[in-house]
C-alpha cells in the first residue's frame, strides 16, 4: 500500500461528507444560487493567493530540483489559470473582488501558511495535497452527474480536465516519494496535516453555501 492510499483511507468519510454538502449537490444540478457561487469564487480567489505562497515555499524548501520546479509550476498555475477562471466569471456576473476573508478561509489559509513556515517540508507537502486531490475527486464526481446546460460548466470542466489531473497525479507522486524517506513519527505528522487540511476543505465548501461572515460583523449589521 502506498502512503497516499493510507492517507485517503483516513479521510474517505470526510470526502463522502463533502459530496453531501448542499453546495456540491446544487452546483452539480445547476441550481446553486448565483450569489452563493460568487461568494465562493471570491473566497477561493483569496484562498488561491495564499495557497500559491505555500506551494512556492514547498518548492523553495525541496531537496529535489524536480520537486522545486513542480511546486513552482503548481503555484503559477494557481495564480494564472484558476484565477483567470474566476475573473471570467466576475466579468460575466458584473462583480468585483471583495478583499475580506471569511472565517473558514482565514483558518484554512493560516493553517497552510503556518505549516509551510514552521513545520518540516514533508508535513507542508502533505497539508497541500488535499486541495489538489479533493478538488479533482469532487470535480470528476460533479462532471459525471452535472445537469445539461449547467451555468457553472466552465468551473466543472477546469477541475475535471486532463491538465489538472496531471497536476494532481504529480502531487500524489511527490507525497509518496517524500514519505519514503521519513520516519514513522514524521509520517504521522504528515497524516495529521493531511486530515486537518481535508477537514478545512469541508469547512470551506460549507462556509461558501452559508455565505459565512465574521460573528462580530453579523452582530454589528443586526444592531
Amino acid at each position: 500500500m502506498k502512503f497516499t492510499d493510507e492517507l485517503w483511507a483516513s479521510i474517505e468519510h470526510i470526502y463522502d461528507a463533502i459530496l453531501e454538502l448542499p453546495f456540491i449537490k446544487e452546483l452539480t444540478n445547476g441550481t446553486l444560487p448565483e450569489d452563493v457561487f460568487i461568494f465562493y469564487l471570491k473566497q477561493d480567489t483569496l484562498y488561491l493567493a495564499e495557497f500559491s505562497r505555500a506551494l512556492s515555499l514547498a518548492g523553495i524548501r525541496s531537496d529535489s530540483t524536480k520537486q522545486m520546479y513542480d511546486f513552482l509550476h503548481f503555484a503559477s498555475r494557481a495564480v494564472v489559470v484558476e484565477q483567470q477562471l474566476h475573473q471570467n466569471f466576475y466579468e460575466e456576473y458584473g462583480t468585483e473582488m471583495n478583499p475580506e476573508k471569511s472565517p473558514s478561509c482565514f483558518a484554512y489559509t493560516n493553517f497552510l501558511l503556518s505549516t509551510a513556515a514552521t513545520k518540516d517540508n514533508a508535513v507542508n507537502i502533505a497539508a497541500l495535497l488535499p486541495c489538489f486531490w479533493i478538488y479533482r475527486k469532487v470535480g470528476m464526481e460533479i462532471y459525471k452527474n452535472a445537469a445539461d446546460d449547467n451555468p457553472y460548466q466552465d468551473w466543472i470542466d477546469t477541475y475535471a480536465g486532463e491538465e489538472f489531473e496531471e497536476s494532481v497525479n504529480r502531487a500524489i507522486a511527490i507525497t509518496n516519494d517524500v514519505a519514503a524517506d521519513e520516519s514513522e513519527e514524521r509520517l504521522q505528522e504528515m497524516k495529521q496535516a493531511f486530515i486537518k487540511a481535508t477537514e478545512l476543505e469541508w469547512m470551506f465548501w460549507n462556509s461558501a453555501y452559508q455565505k459565512e461572515q465574521w460573528p462580530l460583523q453579523e452582530v454589528l449589521e443586526g444592531s
